[in-house]
């Protein structure tokens, strides 16, 4: 699934539009839109998704050993 894809899961499982969404983040729906037909959401701006939404974002690699960087 892409980012994009979550984003929307995301919006439909808080029950908030993603014109709420874009307005939320200080940005207008076109451009929110933009965004997610390019895929090019750094990983701040997902972060500040979640923080608006009121979830949690949590991005690591683990290692064949376990390890969580």
């Amino acid at each position: 699934m892409t980012i994009s894809e979550q984003i929307k899961v995301l919006c439909v499982r808080q029950n908030i539009s993603q014109a709420e969404l874009a307005r939320r983040l200080g940005t207008t729906p076109q451009n929110f839109s933009a965004k997610l037909k390019r895929e090019s959401f750094t990983v701040a701006e997902i972060e500040q998704i979640a923080n608006v939404t009121g979830v949690t974002f949590e991005r690591t690699f683990i290692l064949e050993n376990g390890d969580e960087i």
